[in-house]
């Protein structure tokens, strides 16, 4: 009989935000995939977990899914968790879900920790429409992109590295107007967790000033009807 895929999210920050169920099923699977092997043995340490951990991530995984495939069939029940956060959304998973599925591989999705909700929900923007875009294009149709994006209405969302965030805060303002609205999040359910409002000029000054540190996401309000077409 064969085993289950489970997708399994982590904690973003704080270790206290797993749930009662994710700990029983890291406990129970017979392997576990983890992006870090070494960030992902702190977590299981921490509650006790000593599941048979493989590394599964981006560069990996094109070699290694087949063969997870197949032990999953055998009868494995296999976890999948990253970094943190959920698997899949910008974080390793899709191939292997989407392997997985192909073959009518039973695959359970658990409700957990990512980054990008309670940043939107904290931004003080509309959130009941909002699109994710997560990290943008380094180089290769990025501004293509942002000029599509110019005229979205829904609320966005993006991951950023502390590194780009300025550079990318300035293209958002010149593509998108400076006087835009925007939420940087930044370490959420960390110690030092900030949420920086205001204009995308005047959120860029800022970190001009204040050099950004951690996981970023930003949140940018949508066009206004006027300047949809």
């Amino acid at each position: 009989m064969p085993g289950i895929l489970y997708i399994v999210p982590t904690p973003v920050g704080n270790l206290e935000d797993m749930t009662f169920r994710a700990i029983r099923v890291l406990k129970e699977a017979d392997l576990i995939l983890a992006e870090d092997t070494r960030t992902s043995s702190v977590l299981l340490h921490h509650y006790d977990i000593h599941g048979k951990l493989q590394s599964h991530h981006k560069f990996n995984e094109h070699q290694t899914v087949e063969m997870i495939k197949e032990r999953i069939l055998g009868g494995l029940n296999v976890a999948l968790i990253s970094d943190a956060g959920t698997p899949g959304i910008s974080d390793p998973g899709f191939l292997l879900v989407r392997t997985c599925a192909a073959e009518g591989i039973e695959i359970q999705t658990l409700p957990g920790s990512t980054a990008c909700i309670p940043a939107i929900v904290s931004s003080g923007l509309p959130c009941d429409r909002f699109c994710f875009e997560g990290f943008l294009p380094v180089k290769k149709g990025r501004q293509t992109l942002l000029k599509t994006l110019a005229s979205e209405s829904r609320t966005m969302v993006f991951y950023e590295s502390p590194y780009r965030l300025v550079k990318t805060l300035g293209q958002f303002a010149e593509y998108f107007g400076p006087d835009r609205e925007c939420s940087v999040a930044r370490e959420i359910s960390k110690v030092h967790e900030e949420h920086r409002r205001g204009t995308l000029t005047e959120v860029q000054a800022w970190f001009q000033e204040h050099e950004p540190k951690g996981e970023i996401v930003i949140v940018v309000a949508g066009a206004p009807p006027e300047k949809k077409h």
